[in-house]
This record gives structure tokens, C-alpha cells and sequence, in this order.
């Protein structure tokens, strides 16, 4: 996922590899207006159909070879990079749906764009009999995040979730049971009391009101329910469930497990504090990825002392919803080939896709006949991916709402920095602030 929701593009490269039309990629991602579209060629030298799957820069290089492999003698799929930033990403992608770009055939999403741009008449609808194979097979979590209005508009691709990682020695030092639940007080407490810290999400951007989210979801609330209304959601922020998710990162932020970036730091940022120069390392919350990061680059010694557990509980007794992210594939309503995007985005979905997404690139499927491959392959131990798969299945998404960008914004701008919240007044600012941006009332 992106840097936010769901995957680590802070830490992924900010040019393509293997491009197979890099003259045509750079013209793509040098403007985001509706008058690119012109220089994006709509046919091939052969004069195939040429469908542009913009992509976020997360398994490129696994991307270009599915597009590959899902080109037929009707269509050529051509790979176009999106910035590493979701914000960004969404950003691009609204300007050239908003000038009914012919050229956005294929993109991926983060699950929280597609109910504003289904609301917005951006998305092709996905056709019933293609669900309904699928349907039985996709995971809870995000089957929840393709629909609106109780119609599909994209297909899950990969499916994004954290787990609290950790050195085992830490936890052990600490007199931590890891086989039991764990309280965000109890990490925050045992990383403190002996020399550890604690990996968190806390720069102002996506994942920031991902942690927040979880937090809330974790304490029995949320951060807005009937989000079907629209502007006139239920802003549900300033509750008990808002205050104990302020008092985890409050607790945090004053105490000595709190990382020095505390307040700009991003998925990749905590990563190299796990195995630090002195020091026994860190719990961290933190997506798929990161066992695939310390598998490709730790010793066997230190990769053994690495464990993992399910995201926290906020409340101690009250199961934790953890994040829920990813990637879901939208086709585009302008596309000037419907019926080969939307083929192309059913191939680009299929089972070997997501395995091979996972098995090379550290990306967990978004369906259980792919997890069943992959916990075959051997390549990732099982109990992990059992507990990604049941993190998935029972976590929590952010709100789907068709204003979903204005609910994080607002969320952003009150509750950051990390060391500014306060349980006693910042669930309250952030509500009445909220409210008063969906009512058009105040400017983020």
C-alpha cells in the first residue's frame, strides 16, 4: 500500500524500473491535468489499443510483468507510475477523472478513493457474474472496502494490514507473554522500562489517521458512522472511545519509549530500529512488508530474534481492530475501451497475481485461494501469515465515504503533532473542526 494505508512507498523508488515505454511513463507523471491525455498515445505501433494502469510504487517491477502476461493480441497494458505519496497519488488521479481523461483506464486504489470516485461517476461498475465468482473467495475486510451506494466499483488486488513487531529478547526481557493480547500500555511501558522504543506512524499525512483509526476502532467507537449521508455524517470523534485513543499517543509521546522522530515518522523511518547499534530494539506496528524487509537484509541470528503479534488492543480486554489497507483496481468510466480495461483488470486481479505479488514483493492477497498458496509456498512462516490473514478478515477499515479526504484532513490538522494531544481537549477540537469542514463551514 502506500504510505499510508498501507504499504511502504516511503521507502519505494521514485522512478520506474525495466520501463518498457519510459518516454510515455515520464509524460504521464510530469502532469496530472486532462490535457495530458493528449500525449498519451490511445494505440501501439501495431495499432493495438494501448490501456495506461496507473500504479502506485509498490512491485513495479511485478506490475510490468503482469501487464505483460495480461496484454492479449486486442490490447497492450502499459505501466504508468502514480507519486509514492497516497495524498498525491489521489490527487493526480481526481484531476484527470474530473477532466474525463479517456487516457485512465486501469489504476490502483487506495480503498479509501473508491467511494469518492464511485460517488463521483469515476468508476466502472464491476459486472455481477464477475463478482459473484469472486465474492466467496475475497477476504472480509476488503470486500468492505470496493463497494458504495451497495454496488462494486473495483476489484481487490492486495489486502494491507499491521502487526506489532518486535524483538523477541525485548519482550521477553520486559516479562511480556507475546502468546497472550497485549495493551498499547503494556508495549509503551516494557519498551520504556527496559532501554526499547516504539515505531509508530506519526508524520502528518495518511498513516497517521490510519493509527488514529485503529485506536478508536480498537476502543469500541468510531471516528464518523452513517458516512452514507455524506456532508451530513455523524461526526463521532469526541467520545470515549476518541479519548482513550488520545491517551495511548499521549502516553507515548511522554514517555522514554518514544522514538526521537516521533512526529515525522513514516513507515520506513522505524524499520532500522529494530536491530539498532546499542540498544535491545523496538516494538513496531507496521504493514506486511516489513518481514520481506528484514528477510532480505538482517542475519539469520537477528531474524530469529524478530517476532510478531496482533496489533495491540487500545482497551485492555476489548479485541484490537487492526489497520485494514491495500490496493483495490478501478477501471476508468472515460476509458475510450471499456470492455478490455475491465478484462484487463480482471486478469490483473486473478489468484497467480496475488500470490506472486506476495511471494516476491512482500503484499498479501486480497483473497483465501491465494493465502492457501502462499502459506504452501514456505516462504513466509505460517503462523505470520495466519495471523496477516486473520488481521485482514477482522480489522478495521477507514471510513468509506465519499468525503473521506476531507475527514482525514481535518483529523491531520487537529490531532498532529503526536505531542500536542491531549485527551481533555482534542477529540472535542477535532469534532467541532470536522464538522464544521463537511458543512463547508471551515477551510482545511
Amino acid at each position: 500500500m502506500t504510505n499510508h494505508s498501507g504499504d511502504p512507498a516511503s521507502l519505494a523508488p521514485t522512478t520506474r524500473r525495466g520501463s518498457r515505454r519510459s518516454a510515455r511513463r515520464g509524460l504521464a507523471t510530469a502532469a496530472a491535468l486532462g490535457l495530458t491525455a493528449t500525449l498519451l498515445a490511445a494505440c501501439g505501433d501495431d495499432g493495438k489499443p494501448v490501456l495506461n494502469w496507473y500504479v502506485n510504487p509498490d512491485g513495479v517491477a511485478t506490475f510490468e510483468k503482469w501487464a505483460e502476461k495480461c496484454s492479449t493480441d486486442d490490447y497492450e497494458i502499459d505501466v504508468q507510475l502514480l507519486p509514492s505519496s497516497a495524498t498525491e497519488q489521489r490527487t493526480q488521479l481526481a484531476r484527470r477523472l474530473a477532466a474525463e481523461d479517456s487516457s485512465t483506464d486501469i489504476m490502483n486504489l487506495d480503498p479509501v478513493f473508491v467511494a469518492e470516485f464511485a460517488n463521483a461517476g469515476w468508476l466502472q461498475e464491476i459486472p455481477e457474474d464477475h463478482w459473484g465468482e469472486i465474492e466467496g473467495d475475497v477476504l472480509e475486510g476488503p470486500a468492505e472496502t470496493v463497494t458504495w451506494d451497495d454496488k462494486v466499483y473495483a476489484l481487490p488486488l492486495w489486502a494491507n494490514t499491521q502487526v506489532l513487531w518486535y524483538r523477541k529478547t525485548l519482550a521477553e526481557q520486559a516479562g511480556l507473554d507475546m502468546s497472550q493480547p497485549v495493551t498499547w500500555q503494556q508495549v509503551i511501558d516494557a519498551a520504556a522500562d527496559n532501554g526499547g522504543t516504539v515505531g509508530v506512524q506519526g508524520n502528518k499525512y495518511e498513516a497517521y489517521v490510519v493509527w488514529i483509526n485503529a485506536l478508536v476502532q480498537g476502543a469500541g467507537g468510531e471516528i464518523v458512522a452513517d458516512t452514507e449521508k455524506g456532508r451530513d455524517a455523524s461526526v463521532e470523534i469526541d467520545s470515549d472511545a476518541g479519548r482513550a485513543a488520545a491517551e495511548v499517543i499521549q502516553r507515548l509521546a511522554e514517555s522514554e519509549a518514544a522514538q526521537p522522530d516521533l512526529s515525522v515518522s513514516n513507515e520506513g523511518t522505524s524499520l532500522g530500529l529494530m536491530y539498532p547499534e546499542e540498544g535491545p530494539g523496538e516494538f513496531m506496528v507496521n504493514w506486511t512488508f516489513a518481514y520481506k524487509n528484514y528477510a532480505d537484509t538482517v542475519s539469520p541470528e537477528q531474524l530469529e530474534d524478530l517476532g510478531w503479534a496482533r496489533y495491540p488492543q487500545t482497551v485492555e480486554g476489548e479485541e484490537s481492530k487492526p489497520p485494514v489497507g491495500g490496493i483495490d483496481i478501478g477501471v476508468g468510466a472515460y476509458s475510450e475501451n471499456p470492455d478490455e480495461a475491465m478484462a484487463a483488470a480482471q486478469c490483473i486481479t486473478q489468484k497467480d497475481a496475488q500470490v506472486e505479488l506476495a511471494l516476491t514483493d512482500g503484499l498479501m492477497p486480497s483473497t483465501e485461494s491465494a493465502y492457501e498458496e502462499v502459506i504452501s509456498d514456505g516462504s513466509y512462516p505460517e503462523d505470520l501469515v495466519e495471523l496477516w490473514r486473520t488481521s485482514v478478515d477482522e480489522g478495521g477499515p477507514r471510513p468509506e465515504s465519499a468525503f473521506y479526504a476531507l475527514i482525514s484532513g481535518a483529523i491531520q490538522e487537529r490531532w498532529h503533532s503526536p505531542t500536542s494531544v491531549d485527551p481533555d481537549s482534542t477529540p472535542d477540537n477535532s469534532a467541532e473542526y470536522l464538522e464544521a469542514v463537511l458543512k463547508g463551514e471551515a477551510l482545511l
